[in-house]
């Protein structure tokens, strides 16, 4: 039985607390939470609230820490974890820099721990479809590809700490983050990279990106945004192989062979597990918290998130902000 202290109760805190519900073997034994609102969930979830990592350690000594904090808390919360020799869990980005993520690899390292950071686009059943078709040739190599992740300000951000670009890294950091690592792991890191950002006076960022990627034959492009626009959030993508076009139009998969009748794959999940917050039931968490479980019973890294993909997109993401 594996358990379990999260580090957080807000919105990512919850769809944490409520998959773990739901995976075998575990149990979370305490929340670290700061605020009046994250210490009445921890009475609701009956499970002792703390005021720090350390006490947490102390009271209950749990096998994994999982870092659901504000992305600026992340660096802070994900060394206390780690120096404590605990395997841990963090939301992605795990950093806003290149150098501070080393630091916390480096350091799970000379612990002997693991560090897993959450790259959830990686459990989704569509791009589990994708990966598949990708290392399979089932439609020959890839050629060209393009991915889109838009959707309104995030308005609705606690403080407004989400426009902070030291806080979130924007748009780069916070949104493009999910196909950046996409992109890397199907295609390989881009070696070449051009960025075309623009936004209005209303904003104060940079509001909707655009990146050219090179990644060896393959030609990508991506954008992404937070509009000063009442859109509804998008994120369809497109991969172009030399015997089919691959879509996804945000709900079903179909790839369009050449000279043969289309082809819709089941990307409906299997197990939906309520997020608690105003997300709708999915298994993205699920199987991306039962992965992360399951590489700490082997007492291995996970292949899905590696350590040299993370940094990776994170060095790219550095140069758009």
């Amino acid at each position: 039985m594996l358990r379990i202290g999260i580090v957080g109760a807000g919105g990512m805190g919850t769809v944490h607390y409520n998959n773990f519900l739901h995976l075998n073997d575990c149990q979370v034994v305490g929340i670290v939470t700061r605020s009046q609102s994250g210490r009445a969930k921890a009475v609701a979830w009956g499970v002792p609230a703390f005021g720090s990592i350390a006490e947490l350690a102390a009271a209950v000594d749990p096998d994994v820490v999982d870092v659901c904090t504000p992305t600026f808390c992340h660096k802070q919360d994900v060394l206390e974890s780690l120096s404590l020799g605990k395997n841990t869990i963090v939301e992605k980005p795990c950093a806003l820099h290149e150098a501070d993520a080393r630091q916390m690899f480096d350091l799970a390292r000379e612990k002997g721990v693991h560090l897993y950071v959450a790259q959830v686009l990686q459990f989704s059943r569509e791009i589990e479809v994708l990966r598949t078709l990708v290392e399979q040739k089932t439609y020959g190599e890839p050629l060209d590809a393009v991915f889109q992740r838009l959707s309104a300000r995030p308005d609705w951000a606690q403080g407004g700490w989400l426009f902070d670009r030291e806080k979130s890294g924007l748009v780069p950091f916070d949104l493009h983050i999910h196909d950046l690592d996409v992109i890397a792991s199907l295609f390989g890191a881009p070696e070449e990279s051009v960025c075309y950002p623009c936004g209005g006076q209303a904003g104060g960022f940079r509001e909707l990106y655009r990146w050219e990627y090179r990644c060896g034959q393959v030609n990508v492009m991506a954008e992404a945004g937070w509009l000063n626009a009442s859109i509804p959030f998008t994120c369809p993508w497109r991969v172009y192989f030399e015997r089919a076009m691959v879509i996804f139009d945000g709900q079903t998969v179909t790839a369009y062979p050449h000279g043969a009748d289309p082809v819709v794959y089941d990307t409906e999940d299997p197990v939906k597990i309520p997020t608690g917050i105003n997300v709708p039931p999915t298994g993205w968490y699920y199987r991306e918290l039962g992965h992360f479980l399951a590489c700490i019973r082997k007492n291995e890294d996970s292949p899905l998130v590696p350590r040299d993909r993370v940094l990776a997109v994170l060095h790219i993401l550095e140069q758009a902000v």
